[in-house]
């Protein structure tokens, strides 16, 4: 099937009842006919549902349409995207390990790698697509390579199939976080990333009115005793290892599960994903077009434009469009504060994905715990307000930067 009927039809539960969407099962755990059946199901025998920490009907609905558009062999949804980051990476690492990240990442993204090290997780930091530098930070200690696929808010485009080629030549996985392009503008497992990551939070649920992460495990990655030591026991699984170890381990002990009612909203939000990123991202273009050609004293950063460092690698990466997300540079913050309170229609406030237009300045809000090396690596400038543009129409949002610029 297609992507848009796959949004529709794949991982449905059928329902007694006749209902098109899964019911929201809330329910704190469920009940068994037989003791026999409860220990089974607990002992990982038999399947089922015991308590909703672990599994939840509706949770798993929402896990296999994210699975299927991903093309992985398990996904794994989780309380909020940073879950989703911390499973993916704390499953496989240990203290002593290491992380080559590409330097321009979300804000609190950098904040989880700077907690982590109280753990003796470290942390390395490279340019995006700067293969010489990636090559010469692998070490003995590197277990796992981080990156972005469209950097938030720098809006770099991570060359996926090299730095996957680059990750397994090191005998390592590669995670994805692919929270800002989804499935629909690339499904990275078919360009080689190994874990994909999505906050649901945003484009997948459409509407922030939840907040939810997912994992997605390829199965492709060829897991080792020797160095991946943490997966142990698990590693008689096969491809299933990784996920395994997840579900019987840090998922279920640490509590990071996704509630019912929030994987049931994501799930409606879901059916329209594919709508939303086409018009998302011709909104998002034909803004970035409209200020480049009208604001010379305005510097514009969108990957459609031809003028944009990663242009290149974006047609090649991304299909669909290029998302839904630009930044201009204004002169100054007291500027982009002004700006951004002449506003009319987008609101103000530190969210992306949104069926409505939203604006940010980073630097105060979302990146205000990094340092100035980190945010200058991340795109971040005192001026800069990056814009998550919503489904409008597109001459109503010109005329509003256009009034609030004036």
């Amino acid at each position: 099937m297609g992507f848009n009927t796959d949004l529709l039809h794949a991982g449905k539960i059928k329902d007694s009842k006749g209902a098109t969407l899964p019911p929201i099962y809330q329910s704190s755990a469920f009940e068994q006919e037989t003791s026999e059946d409860l220990a089974g199901i607990f002992g990982g025998r038999k399947m089922g549902f015991c308590y909703t920490r672990v599994a939840n009907p509706t949770v798993s609905a929402f896990e296999e349409r994210i699975n299927k558009l991903e093309g992985g062999l398990a996904s794994v949804a989780c309380a909020s995207g940073m879950a989703a980051i911390s499973m993916a990476l704390l499953n496989i690492l240990q203290a002593g390990d290491e992380i080559i990240s590409s330097a321009s990442l979300y804000g609190g993204s950098i904040d989880l790698f700077r907690d982590i090290e109280a753990f003796g997780i470290k942390t390395i930091y490279v340019k995006n697509n700067d293969w010489d530098e990636i090559e010469k930070s692998f070490t003995e200690k590197t277990k796992v390579v981080f990156a972005e696929t469209i950097g938030n808010p720098c809006l770099d485009v991570t060359d996926i199939d090299k730095l996957a080629e680059i990750a397994h030549s090191h005998g390592v996985p590669l995670v994805l976080d692919n929270t800002t392009a989804t499935p629909y503008l690339v499904k990275a497992i078919e360009h080689g990333a190994d874990i994909v990551v999505n906050s649901s939070s945003k484009y997948i649920n459409g509407s922030s009115n939840s907040i939810s992460g997912i994992l997605t495990d390829s199965g492709n990655f060829k897991w080792t005793k020797d160095r991946y030591p943490v997966l142990g026991e698990y590693l008689k699984f096969g491809k299933f290892a990784f996920v395994s170890k997840l579900r019987n381990g840090l998922y279920r002990n640490v509590g990071v599960c996704l509630s019912p009612l929030n994987a049931y909203l994501n799930i409606i939000g879901l059916e329209t994903l594919g709508l939303r990123m086409d018009r998302q991202s011709d909104n998002a273009y034909r803004l970035a077009k409209w200020f480049e050609e009208n604001y010379k004293d305005i510097k514009v950063n969108y990957p459609g434009l031809e003028s944009s460092d990663w242009h290149d690698v974006a047609k090649r990466v991304l299909k669909n469009g290029f998302g839904g997300i630009l930044t201009i540079r204004v002169g100054s913050k007291e500027r982009a504060f002004e700006i951004m309170n002449k506003l009319q229609i987008p609101y103000i406030l530190s969210n992306i994905g949104d069926t409505k237009t939203l604006v940010v300045h980073p630097s105060s809000t979302i990146s205000l715990h990094s340092t100035e090396k980190e945010l200058e690596d991340s795109g971040v400038y005192d001026d800069l307000i990056r814009i998550s543009v919503g489904i409008e129409d597109i001459d109503d949002l010109i005329a509003d930067f256009k009034q609030a610029i004036n």
